[in-house]
């Protein structure tokens, strides 16, 4: 189960950035999960949740949002979904080889969401 080594890395990069930004508790964490990265969602979940006890990002709702995958076709540039590697481009149809991979096999922190040390919630929105 690779999800524990990215909520481990995940959890790693949460602690830096509230500590950047003076987080004391972090309530809710923002994910992009590309398609291909083959997460699945409820995994990554459970294992943030093991990971992170007795921490400040201990109880954090994770939400993750998936990534659908996006390819450029390398006769006409047009940028399109594929659902599997057969997916034909919708202005030249089937293109033998060279579809370039646009989004789909990422993991990006779109934001951080806690309390700091003054009254009200602070917040990180992902580099």
């Amino acid at each position: 189960m690779h999800e524990m080594a990215i909520a481990e890395n995940l959890l790693e990069i949460v602690l830096d950035e509230s500590a950047r930004h003076g987080i004391r508790r972090v309530d809710r964490i923002v994910v992009q999960v590309g398609a291909l990265a083959a997460v699945v969602p409820e995994a990554l979940t459970f294992c943030f949740q093991a990971v992170s006890q007795d921490t400040l990002a201990a109880g954090a709702r994770l939400d993750i949002e998936t990534v659908p995958v996006v390819v450029r076709c390398p006769l006409c540039g047009e940028l399109f979904e594929v659902e599997d590697r057969f997916d034909a481009c919708p202005d030249c149809g089937p293109v033998v080889s060279g579809m370039h991979m646009v989004s789909g096999r990422e993991m990006t922190v779109l934001s951080i969401e806690g309390q700091g040390d003054e009254e009200g919630a602070h917040g990180h929105d992902g580099d």
